[in-house]
């Protein structure tokens, strides 16, 4: 009898985690966008950013200089290469233009996160890549 139990509970488990529901996604705003003049081809994009309680990021990058400021709650972030860091709020956060982002999510399954994204980037790009 044992020797059935295991297999079929690891089954149960292993499809357990095959249909769990995925983590919640970011609610992304745009505040402003404005061409920087002095800087050709580049422009500052303003976004609010917010994880919600055990939500997060999928694996990305920027092609851009991003400055993070965490207004509510803490975020983990991770950068490839790098260990990964909560940032709580008063506290901010730099990817460079060839960073990839592996770690990006609320630090609470029960309270969200809030943070601003200041970005510099190209002209006509999207603000957020896949990883290559």
């Amino acid at each position: 009898m044992k020797k059935i139990i295991l297999p079929i509970g690891i089954t149960a488990c292993a499809l357990a985690m095959q249909f769990a529901p995925a983590a919640p996604p970011p609610d992304v705003k745009e505040i402003m966008s404005k061409p920087l003049t002095d800087i050709p081809g580049k422009e500052g994009l303003v976004l609010t950013v917010t994880y919600p309680p055990g939500g997060g990021d999928e694996i990305h990058r920027h092609n851009a200089h991003a400055f993070v400021y965490v207004i509510e709650g803490s975020i983990v972030m991770q950068l490839r290469g790098a260990e990964p860091v909560t940032v709580k709020a008063g506290d901010g956060f730099y990817e460079g233009p060839n960073d990839v982002h592996i770690v990006g999510r609320s630090a609470s399954d029960s309270k969200p996160a809030k943070f601003v994204v200041f970005l510099v980037k190209n002209q006509g790009v999207p603000a957020v890549l896949p990883a290559k």
